[in-house]
């Protein structure tokens, strides 16, 4: 009865950890590591970050090229998956650092000129059922994080207006 109860209860633990997925990372280690080498610069982290999507929007783009194929798909889907991944990630980046009131502009208008550019790349994708969910998902973050970007530029911009003596900083401090 024991080695019975035994084989089922390791039956389920082995299904379990079957049916979980590895969380994918968009980043490898050598651009986690400059992300955050760039720490609290909010100037170049957000750089950072706009030059990680481009490279993985360029990498999408040299694959839509290819003849159509499962590994195709399959890498197509992971790449897309990914780049959502890291679209949403600057996103809360950018929250970040407009909660602590820092200063990002100079980074902020190369961001919102590469965002069209990525959407262009990713509604020129024609769907296809290996990847058309993940296709989706990336075109939902592009539009977010363009939106983000240009209300978050239009905000730095009027508050450092009104606040010049804060313009350049890494974080509000009170006075």
């Amino acid at each position: 009865m024991r080695t019975l109860v035994a084989i089922i209860c390791c039956l389920f633990v082995a299904t379990s950890l079957q049916g979980q997925k590895k969380k994918r990372e968009p980043l490898n280690a050598a651009q986690m590591d400059k992300i955050a080498e760039a720490g609290i610069d909010p100037n170049a982290r957000v750089g950072l970050y706009t030059q990680y999507l481009n490279e993985h929007a360029d990498a999408i783009n040299a694959l839509s090229k290819r003849a159509k194929s499962e590994a195709r798909a399959s890498k197509m889907n992971d790449s897309l998956e990914d780049f959502a991944a890291l679209l949403d990630e600057l996103g809360d980046n950018l929250d970040t650092l407009s909660d602590r009131k820092a200063d990002f502009r100079k980074s902020l208008k190369p961001l919102t000129e590469a965002v069209p550019k990525w959407q262009g790349i990713l509604k020129a994708l024609i769907g296809e059922s290996g990847f058309d969910l993940a296709r989706k998902e990336a075109i939902e973050s592009s539009e977010d994080l363009a939106s983000q970007s240009q209300r978050l530029l239009k905000e730095q911009t009027e508050y450092f207006k009104q606040h010049p003596d804060e313009a350049g900083q890494d974080r509000w401090e009170p006075k």
